[in-house]
């Protein structure tokens, strides 16, 4: 039986899950309805991915007994809000990333997870591209020996980008586009807190973060060095090195089609598809998917890849970082 997925909200990322929702089988994945504040901006949405049912309030969603899973592509300054209400209707969710404004929010929707006993994930993609899931399993054979440094960058020119500087819309690097290195570093550390965090950067005139670089430092001499930026494109790659050798992400490091272990390259071809999707190796977004089906198939709550403790840590790095560089939002004061 199909996995019937609900559509929340009608933007760009929005349009490129459905892209890639329609490269996976038709009996394991359909998107059964749409719903925006705009319901005019919902039809025509529905039209172009031939969804049959539109609605023009989350709530309305909400209550729709035919769905199995909601897809959550809001802004994150409303994420807790709208993931609280599909939780409380009893909904599983696949929320974007970040997965809220604060760690007290992130918090707050693992407990409102665990209390209406549903489905839960942040719907950091990355971790279910076949080189994410090649790394892991070079990592648990201890492929390149003892990891003692990491590297991640992610730099994108978008400071015009309304998104991504306005306080009021959750804008800065780190919410933005850090959060991929920091999660790719909590992955290769397997979920260990790092025992310190520095931060050094730069405000945008907004008040947001545009350029920031951490270090996490782990026992044993072991270290994260991450830099984001929506001030300028940077190469974009990460690198994990060990005591017997090197694995290297080539660009884009988030969303990765090769991987370089010890100077042997291998690539990887993403699922294919001829419509208009809005950001990089999209159909790549069908791994997550397919992901979500197989945990509620087994009736699990959260993904053993992306755990409720993994959106915790990412989120109070995030939050710690914040606090160095002295970037608050609204949310934080709540």
């Amino acid at each position: 039986m199909a996995t019937k997925w609900g559509i929340c909200a009608a933007g760009k990322i929005c349009n490129d899950f459905l892209v890639a929702l329609q490269t996976l089988p038709a009996e394991d994945h359909q998107a059964v309805a749409v719903a925006s504040r705009d319901l005019k901006r919902a039809k025509d949405f529905a039209q172009t991915h031939n969804i049959h049912k539109v609605f023009g309030s989350y709530e309305e969603l909400a209550k729709d007994p035919n769905i199995d899973v909601i897809y959550v592509g809001v802004l994150h300054t409303v994420h807790r809000d709208v993931v609280l209400m599909f939780m409380e209707n009893r909904k599983n969710v696949v929320c974007e990333k970040p997965l809220a404004m604060n760690s007290a929010e992130v918090k707050e929707l693992t407990l409102a997870a665990r209390k209406n006993n549903v489905f839960f994930m942040e719907a950091m993609w990355s971790r279910f591209f076949p080189v994410y899931e090649q790394i892991r399993t070079l990592l648990s054979q201890k492929a390149i020996g003892d990891v003692k440094v990491l590297r991640a960058e992610f730099g994108s020119n978008q400071y015009h980008v309304p998104r991504a500087v306005q306080k009021e819309l959750g804008g800065g690097a780190l919410l933005d586009i850090g959060c991929y290195c920091i999660q790719f570093a909590l992955m290769v550390f397997n979920g260990e807190r790092p025992e310190s965090i520095t931060a050094k950067g730069f405000l945008y005139e907004t008040g947001v973060d545009e350029t920031v670089t951490i270090i996490l430092q782990y026992p044993g001499k072991r270290q994260a060095i991450l830099t984001s930026t929506i001030m300028v494109a940077m190469p974009n790659q990460a690198a994990i090195c060990g005591s017997k050798g090197m694995i290297q992400v080539p660009s884009c490091m988030w969303c990765p089609t090769s991987i370089i272990v010890n100077g042997k390259e291998t690539k990887y071809s993403l699922p294919p598809s001829t419509k208009a999707m809005h950001f990089t190796n999209s159909t790549g977004l069908s791994y997550e998917a397919e992901h979500v089906r197989q945990c509620l198939l087994k009736g699990l709550k959260q993904s053993p890849l992306m755990t409720w403790a993994d959106s915790e840590l990412l989120a109070s790095i995030i939050e710690d970082v914040r606090t160095q560089l002295g970037v608050t939002f609204p949310q934080d004061r709540t």
